[in-house]
């Protein structure tokens, strides 16, 4: 291993979120370049012939070999602490890859039953058309991911903190029971990013990201990534993605790697401000209650500065007057963007329960403890003063 790239493993997660994956070119520039080629040439058929047959590194064609795309992978990688990284096209591309990479028919994926709206459809819908079945469990129990795991079983799959309830699993605990049964358990870590927690550190096994969120933390670009071991991740997930092809631009992984080095310093940001609303709002006549993990009430409290460095950015909370309280209320903001997107600058505000979730029978939305006065906060890095002043009118207006 060459000293340089030996060091740079050793460097802080600031120092590596900004410099990792940039190996300069002959010319010498200071910033990433972006390779804006389909193919590259090779210096003989011989070579060309090596490329393809796997017998020799280098670049073979931008589906799946790109300059600009590898150096967000390996960064990405060195943050979440995994051997190898793989880009894809969207978040949910990354956990199509994953599910086609890994499983066949007659398997049997075990999740949390607090998901994304689009992942329970992915697995309900489609995966389920061709024999991957899932069953769901409750996020914090333990005894309910053991109970329900059969010998078809071969993913635990998880979003902590949940979407949009900020549920926790204890992740070091879900991993002892996910190999105990020799099965993966994959953790989409898109709340927290690797800045404020690792879970391959706590025994995960695969890293999932919607990198649209904090990653890019400005709302620019849409992608996604699969963090993981050579095995899992540089062969199986891999080969998804050069045989399929749901692969990211490498435009968009050079906007991601601005957005790395500027992650742990938005996030701690993101997490403060959030911090500081959840509590305002726990005073407001108009709340009936605040999900947020900081929060000493929050039932997986315990997780903050074990497992999770801070509370994140998101704060969900109950409105009375249920769907109608939630939509006057997001209505009345001037400031915050009403848009289902988060992890952005902007602080935004939305209704889980007709956008990100809307797709989901009222069965399982209740499942999911989606209520139709749930409201879904992602604090920005505005004052937080002002956040609190954009809610106000509304939360005044539905006082009892």
């Amino acid at each position: 291993m060459p000293e340089d790239e030996r060091q740079m493993m050793e460097a802080g997660f600031a120092t590596r979120a900004i410099r990792t994956g940039h190996w300069r070119t002959p010319e010498g520039e200071h910033g990433e370049p972006i390779f804006t080629t389909s193919s590259y040439v090779f210096s003989s058929a011989a070579e060309a012939a090596a490329r393809f047959a796997g017998d020799q590194a280098g670049n073979i064609y931008s589906r799946f070999t790109n300059p600009t795309v590898r150096a967000f992978e390996e960064r990405l990688a060195s943050l979440e602490g995994g051997e190898r990284c793989v880009a894809t096209a969207s978040g949910m591309a990354a956990i199509l890859a994953v599910c086609m990479g890994l499983l066949k028919a007659g398997d049997r994926i075990l999740s949390s039953r607090s998901l994304f709206g689009s992942t329970t459809m992915l697995f309900n819908k489609y995966l389920a058309r061709f024999g991957i079945e899932t069953t769901y469990v409750p996020l914090s129990d333990p005894d309910a991911w053991e109970a329900a795991i059969d010998s078809r079983t071969r993913l635990l799959f998880c979003e902590t903190p949940s979407n949009p309830l900020t549920e926790m699993a204890d992740l070091r605990q879900l991993a002892a029971i996910a190999h105990r049964h020799d099965c993966l358990l994959a953790v989409d870590n898109c709340f927290c990013t690797p800045a404020l927690q690792r879970p391959l550190e706590l025994g995960a096994d695969l890293v999932i990201h919607s990198a649209t969120k904090y990653l890019d933390g400005q709302g620019r670009c849409v992608g996604g990534a699969v963090v993981g071991d050579h095995k899992l991740v540089g062969e199986e997930v891999f080969g998804v993605l050069r045989t399929a092809g749901p692969t990211l631009s490498p435009f968009n992984a050079w906007v991601f790697l601005k957005g790395l080095e500027t992650l742990e310093l938005r996030m701690l940001a993101h997490a403060r401000g959030a911090a500081q609303l959840a509590d305002w709002l726990l005073a407001q006549p108009a709340v009936e209650h605040v999900y947020y993990p900081g929060l000493s009430g929050h039932p997986q409290h315990r997780l903050i500065g074990t497992q999770q460095r801070t509370g994140g950015g998101i704060v969900a909370f109950d409105m009375r007057g249920g769907q109608t309280g939630a939509w006057r209320l997001i209505d009345a903001t001037r400031l915050l963007s009403i848009t289902a997107n988060l992890g952005d600058t902007k602080s935004t505000i939305t209704h889980p329960a007709t956008t990100t979730h809307g797709r989901l029978s009222p069965e399982e939305r209740s499942a999911a403890g989606i209520g139709d006065g749930l409201v879904r906060v992602a604090v920005g890095l505005e004052d937080i003063a002002d956040i609190q002043a954009d809610l106000l009118p509304g939360l005044a207006d539905l006082q009892p």
